[in-house]
């Protein structure tokens, strides 16, 4: 049982930049792949990045491509979300996700089987 809290959210200008941490208690936390997803109002859950066990592998939506980057800190169990260039279309709450295994995972919110509480991200123009 993997349990993981998530921290950084916050309001932010456009064009401006946060880092979002996830740290995990319970289980082996570099024997599973990790994510972060979004949900605004209104609007489905959507995948936002995601990193292999080991961390050689990512994965970013389209939207986030070249602005978000997705690390993670085995040692310390933690996993990153540092995002630049933030946009209002960004605001959302930000959830971190988790499923057993070291492969990159796919962008589909069912294979993930962990999840934090989520923590607001704010873009105002």
């Amino acid at each position: 049982q993997v349990q993981l809290v998530e921290s950084g959210g916050g309001l932010v200008q456009a064009g401006g930049s946060l880092r979002l941490s996830c740290a995990a208690s319970g289980g082996t936390f570099s024997s599973y792949a990790m994510a972060w997803f979004r949900q605004a109002p209104g609007k489905e859950r959507e995948f936002a990045a995601g990193i292999s066990g080991p961390g050689l592998s990512t994965d970013y939506a389209n939207s986030v491509k070249g602005r978000f980057t997705i690390s993670r800190d085995n040692a310390k169990k933690t996993v990153f979300l540092q995002m630049t260039g933030l946009k209002p279309e960004d605001t959302a709450v930000y959830y971190c996700a988790a499923v057993g295994g070291y492969r990159l995972r796919s962008q589909y919110s069912q294979d993930y089987n962990y999840w934090g509480q989520g923590t607001q991200v704010t873009v105002s123009s």
